[in-house]
């Protein structure tokens, strides 16, 4: 015969009980949300913006003296860019400076390297023109060269943009800043 005291201390099988649920909660919570986030890591790209950075950084002294070929020619572009379609207007201080038959623009997200295009734009009178499909709003990094790749020009652009945003020179700006 038992206890009287033992007998109300036992009142079932643990598992009946809600404490152990209660503090097993947490620990399962944490594990499970560990598992999503491994597969997510494995499943998905690191989204990487260039795969052989370790060639680009050993250009890197070609790449300055082109930009600055640029600005000893003085070298602006006045770009309008929408999410179709790109425009250049291409002015150098430079009075030798002649302007190519056709430019190479590349347009990259600075954290996606799946959006980049890289467009030949042929001259159309004083300008060069193009399609592209960008998203509608963002930061994009734009990058003109000569097919001679003698200079480079480049800059930052914001979309939606308002006018013609001017890169080259010093910094980018609106086109409308320039005229005041």
């Amino acid at each position: 015969m038992k206890p009287a005291a033992m007998n109300t201390l036992d009142k079932g099988p643990w598992y009946k009980e809600p404490w152990p649920w209660i503090l097993m909660t947490g620990p399962i919570v944490v594990i499970i949300a560990g598992v999503i986030t491994t597969v997510i890591a494995v499943k998905t790209s690191d989204g990487l913006v260039t795969e052989d950075y370790y060639k680009k950084g050993l250009a890197a002294n070609q790449t300055i003296a082109r930009s600055e070929q640029a600005t000893k020619l003085g070298l602006t572009v006045g770009l309008r860019l929408t999410s179709e379609a790109i425009t250049l207007r291409l002015q150098a201080t430079d009075k030798t400076f002649v302007a190519p038959s056709n430019l190479i623009v590349t347009i990259s997200h600075p954290t996606r390297a799946g959006m980049d295009q890289t467009k030949t734009l042929e001259r159309q009178g004083d300008g060069y023109t193009g399609s592209v499909k960008l998203a509608s709003a963002g930061h994009w990094l734009v990058l003109v060269e000569d097919p001679t790749n003698q200079w480079r020009v480049m800059g930052n652009v914001m979309l939606p943009a308002n006018g013609e945003i001017v890169i080259g020179g010093s910094t980018p700006r609106v086109a409308a800043d320039i005229r005041n």
